[in-house]
């Protein structure tokens, strides 16, 4: 009795782990969240494909920073779109950053986080937060996660689970669209 209540309870967790019918939350608008600053990457354990990376660093570039880690079926149907967006958008001035935060103990070796960047053919940067650090300062609860980064490193655009890909991407066109405002001389301001 206790281990089908056991085996049950274990495979509702797992369900919800992964989130694939959740939807899509832009962080503007009625209804919607604060538009916030994105936090820093803090706590990174180790970096693949890059040096680390500061999001202050990024300011003037659109940044996707997707949650994923590297077990989870949702995260892996996600990723041939994320690489997409990395490759048609990278010159464009997106910035792709996989934050790899583990979902079970063996996704925390680095060895198996690199296996798999390598596997999945993974080319931009991703940080291994292992500790949850970045992942908390997010306030993120779901694998995968994408969330959108304006030029002015404000999230602009959140995405939780699978789907909604073409919504995405037009944020995505739609963020690389909009420029800075260039600042006032002091001769233009009297």
């Amino acid at each position: 009795m206790f281990q089908r209540f056991a085996s049950i309870l274990g495979f509702c967790l797992l369900a919800t782990a992964c989130t694939p019918g959740a939807q899509a939350e832009p962080a503007s608008g009625s209804g919607a969240q604060e538009v916030s600053h994105a936090p820093e990457f803090t706590g990174i354990n180790h970096w693949i494909n890059s040096e680390p990376l500061r999001m202050e660093e990024l300011r003037g570039k659109v940044v996707l920073v997707e949650f994923w880690t590297y077990s989870c079926i949702n995260c892996i149907h996600v990723m041939p779109y994320v690489k997409q967006w990395h490759e048609s958008y990278h010159d464009k001035g997106l910035v792709v950053v996989g934050v790899h935060t583990p979902e079970y103990g063996y996704e925390r070796i680095t060895r198996n986080v690199e296996n798999a960047v390598k596997r999945f053919g993974i080319e931009y940067p991703v940080a291994q937060d292992n500790g949850y650090r970045t992942w908390n300062a997010y306030g993120n609860r779901y694998w995968p996660a994408l969330y959108l980064v304006d030029r002015n490193g404000r999230v602009a655009y959140q995405h939780f689970g699978e789907g909604d890909y073409a919504r995405t991407e037009a944020v995505i066109q739609e963020l690389l669209a909009t420029r800075i405002p260039a600042p006032e001389s002091a001769a233009s301001v009297r």
